[in-house]
């Protein structure tokens, strides 16, 4: 059984066909939202963060929402087989205090996991901002209007006014919430956000764990985090609320480089409200040079519980984080597989890739 699959667009498919896929011919990488299910990419990680780019010497933008901010901006910390071997370990175990059979208030996740982040990132932070090819681009969702501050009656009805606008027009949802992507200083995204109210603000030393624990923030499960230093006041949530795949317009990127996009699924989905939409989960033009490396039906169904680590294995396992953690870590384990699939695809001189 195949575990990996490739996808391109019709720019890409031709390049890939011509050429294969050469660490040198990557500009970007996203990195999608989606908790969990991030976990079965750890070794894909491992692999392109490490020995694979580490041949090439071209600058690489690295996005991401979520778990995918995490992930990338673990990439910037430079031992790639150590340090992604740490967040699969953290994230699969994590746990947060808790009355017996309830579940975490929003309060004690964001807390706990504040602290984590501090924990990995604290004292870091010029490290991250330093690599030497790296340029991190963190997602986050900034709440207007309504959704200006968190509170309990407010945020409820703000996002019931997101959701009710965003079935109408993804862009119109822009009135509620707006994209603020926070940049590396020393070069700004190579993309042009035109398809969605967006601004950009530096990304610092001072701002740098606030905006990651902002991307995080998966609002009614976190908090939304407030006033981040540098940036316009307000509340910040998950960046996958707005990017939940980063659905970009690439193709319109300068240059000829491609958009490597290692996925836990075929499908590009806009926005994290758009989840039940599948008419907007159609591949468009914006995707025109991006490969997506995703895992199998079949792979996926030999995994524990048939799926991917996912947000329901926290009601599954309930207090037993030891189990949770044991399946999750298992599917990283599997991951492997993707990792060396992906090593064989690489050595081959031409590689046909599936439409997306």
């Amino acid at each position: 059984m195949q575990a990996l699959q490739l996808y391109a667009g019709p720019r890409a498919r031709f390049r890939l066909a011509e050429r294969g896929l050469r660490p040198d011919d990557v500009s970007i990488i996203p990195a999608a939202a989606g908790g969990p299910k991030g976990l079965i990419l750890n070794a894909l990680d491992r692999h392109i963060f490490g020995p694979w780019l580490g041949g090439s010497k071209q600058e690489v933008h690295l996005l991401g929402a979520s778990i995918g901010a995490w992930r990338m901006a673990t990439a910037c910390l430079g031992d790639a087989e150590a340090e992604f071997t740490r967040l699969a370990e953290e994230y699969a175990h994590q746990d947060y205090d808790h009355a017996p059979g309830k579940p975490p208030t929003a309060a004690s996740v964001s807390q706990g996991f504040g602290a984590k982040l501090d924990e990995v990132f604290g004292g870091r932070e010029g490290q991250v901002l330093s690599h030497p090819r790296y340029r991190l681009h963190l997602f986050t969702s900034r709440g207007r209007h309504l959704l200006g501050r968190e509170g309990r009656l407010r945020t409820p009805l703000g996002y019931m006014g997101a959701f009710a606008t965003n079935l109408v027009s993804r862009r119109a949802m822009g009135a509620w919430l707006e994209r603020v992507v926070f940049s590396d200083l020393r070069s700004p995204l190579p993309l042009l956000l035109k398809d969605y109210r967006s601004r950009q603000v530096a990304l610092s030393i001072r701002n740098l764990q606030q905006a990651l624990l902002a991307s995080c923030s998966i609002p009614f499960w976190l908090q939304a985090v407030h006033d981040i230093p540098g940036a316009p006041r307000g509340a910040y949530w998950d960046g996958g609320i707005t990017d939940y795949h980063l659905h970009l317009d690439y193709a319109q990127m300068l240059g000829d480089g491609l958009v490597l996009y290692p996925h836990f699924q075929r499908r590009v989905v806009p926005g994290w409200l758009d989840k039940a939409l599948k008419h907007r989960h159609a591949p468009s033009a914006f995707l025109d040079n991006v490969v997506v490396l995703a895992p199998s039906e079949g792979f996926v169904k030999s995994l524990p519980r048939g799926k991917l680590p996912d947000r329901a294995d926290f009601q599954h396992y309930g207090d037993d984080v030891a189990a949770r953690a044991t399946a999750w870590l298992r599917a990283v384990r599997e991951g492997e597989r993707l990792r060396d699939e992906f090593t064989a695809l690489c050595e081959q001189p031409s590689i046909q890739a599936l439409p997306l």
